[in-house]
């Protein structure tokens, strides 16, 4: 059997020649690889147990070696959440380069496969729920042949249990997504990549899970959370954030909602009191659950109205300026120059989608001059498609969102995290602590943010929160001095990796 050997210049021994069979055996039992009897080594050792991997990524033959199951904090309540896998270009093992990097360069591409605040165990380079489009590859494929080490971290989430008791409310996520970035920062010189280097990428949660991380990366209002997660003493900080149509800003994410949705009164939804882990990982049966079709009730219409009415003092009192330093505000009506803002971005995702040849002629409410799209009415915008969500949208009033799943604690499962919502309660339900829901919030710690870069995507048919919130999230970053790539692609719903080509091209531009 051959054996694998790191380049010298790593100062690392070499691979023993145990390398697994490519379909490994399925067990009930996962088999951990940094575990040895009860505890969990969380100093890396190139002896881990691997298995190498032969792919073809766009008609690219690529090899890997796969360290799998690898938990990354010392006392895990949930191993197979707390865990990732670890893919490293079979390349650097032998001294070689792939896209202009080596094993000392590379950087680490960490995808979490987080939706809906779930449960999520690392995502595998195989799996076709995870970025996949069609028969293309994923992220995490797509990332190796781009010569990239690829982390892919689980975290807990709202619904596990434990012996009577919820392990995974918030902030638990966001917890061991930090636990897993101080393991790489703890392994920096004892595997490929480098860990100054480290790109996290998310979807929906996981995308307000991403710049979280790149938000917070150097808070202190995690420490006690994570010792209690036995995670390792070592850097939290990350070099860059991908974040897709991120469930974020959740205090002002009902007031953002209605303010633009507001008159929409036919909604269609996903029922998510039937969503769970599995099936939201499993696309195949999420696709299968049932819709929820109908109208917006006169009481829901009101509370609309009255959320509405509330988003336009949040927004002027962030002082939001664009990139030419003009003011960004809203009237009491909620009109003016940030609508106009979020309205050029849709333009801008139209137009280049008529760059590309995408044939945008029965588009009602684009406006043409010349045969190019020149303008894009607001409201005919707005009004093109039913709304996802009911007001409000997160915080619901019965507690029966999965948000308010997200902010219980270990005995009580649901709890509010708006003053709006708990006031309005119609089950008087409690309010969760304050200090875990700034914990939970990006926008609690941009001014403090060490990571400089910044790529935030949500598509142009995303109903399933605000375009405010991702646009107040780009600006806020941008008015601190971050590099920030935002954009509202066209014609794109509730999802991410749809454009893996850029995002790598963004990556590469940012990493070399």
């Amino acid at each position: 059997m051959k054996k694998l050997s790191l380049a010298l210049s790593l100062g690392l021994v070499a691979l023993s020649a145990r390398s697994l069979a490519v379909t490994p055996e399925v067990t009930d039992t996962p088999v951990y690889g940094n575990q040895r009897g009860d505890l969990f080594e969380m100093k890396f050792s190139p002896d881990f147990q691997y298995r190498t991997v032969e792919a073809e990524v766009n008609g690219q033959k690529i090899a890997f070696v796969a360290y799998e199951n690898l938990v990354y904090v010392k006392k895990p309540l949930a191993s197979a959440y707390q865990s990732m896998k670890l893919y490293i270009p079979k390349a650097y093992f032998e001294g070689g380069e792939i896209n202009g990097f080596n094993a000392k360069t590379a950087p680490i591409f960490m995808p979490n496969a987080v939706g809906g605040y779930l449960p999520a165990k690392p995502a595998a380079y195989d799996d076709k729920g995870f970025g996949a489009q069609g028969d293309k590859p994923n992220a995490i494929l797509s990332a190796l042949a781009k010569g990239y080490v690829v982390a892919s971290v689980g975290a807990r989430g709202r619904t596990l249990q434990q012996d009577g008791q919820y392990i995974g409310k918030a902030p638990a996520a966001i917890v061991d997504l930090k636990a897993a970035v101080r393991y790489l920062h703890f392994n920096d010189k004892l595997m490929p990549g480098d860990a100054n280097k480290i790109i996290s990428n998310g979807t929906s949660a996981g995308g307000a899970l991403s710049a979280l991380l790149g938000a917070a990366g150097k808070s202190a209002d995690y420490a006690d959370a994570l010792r209690e997660a036995g995670a390792v003493e070592a850097s939290e900080q990350i070099f860059a954030v991908s974040a897709y149509c991120p469930i974020a800003n959740l205090e002002h994410a009902d007031s953002a909602y209605e303010w633009e949705f507001n008159g929409v009164n036919q909604y269609q939804r996903v029922d998510m009191s039937k969503l769970n882990a599995q099936s939201y990982n499993d696309r195949s049966k999420a696709m299968q659950m049932a819709t929820v079709k109908g109208n917006l009730s006169a009481a829901e219409i009101a509370v609309s109205d009255e959320l509405k009415a509330t988003f336009p003092a949040y927004l002027n009192s962030l002082n939001l300026r664009d990139a030419q330093g003009n003011p960004l505000t809203l009237d009491s009506n909620g009109d003016g120059s940030f609508k106009d803002y979020l309205a050029a971005a849709v333009l801008r995702g139209a137009q280049k989608a008529q760059a590309a040849g995408v044939d945008l002629r029965n588009v009602a409410y684009l406006q043409w001059q010349d045969n190019q799209i020149s303008g894009l009415n607001w409201q005919g915008y707005v009004h093109s498609a039913k709304r996802m969500k009911s007001p409000p949208a997160f915080d619901a009033l019965d507690l029966s969102s999965g948000e308010n799943n997200l902010f219980g604690d270990g005995t009580l499962n649901n709890r509010h995290f708006t003053s709006f919502s708990q006031q309005h309660s119609s089950l008087d339900g409690q309010m969760a602590d304050a200090k875990v829901i700034k914990m939970m919030n990006p926008m609690s710690y941009l001014a403090q943010s060490p990571t400089r870069y910044w790529r935030i995507r949500a598509g142009s048919m995303d109903r399933d929160t605000s375009h405010a919130i991702s646009a107040i999230l780009a600006l806020k970053l941008g008015m601190a001095g971050k590099s920030v790539d935002y954009a509202i692609p066209w014609g794109v719903g509730h999802g991410g990796d749809y454009d893996l080509d850029e995002l790598f091209q963004w990556t590469d531009a940012i990493t070399k």
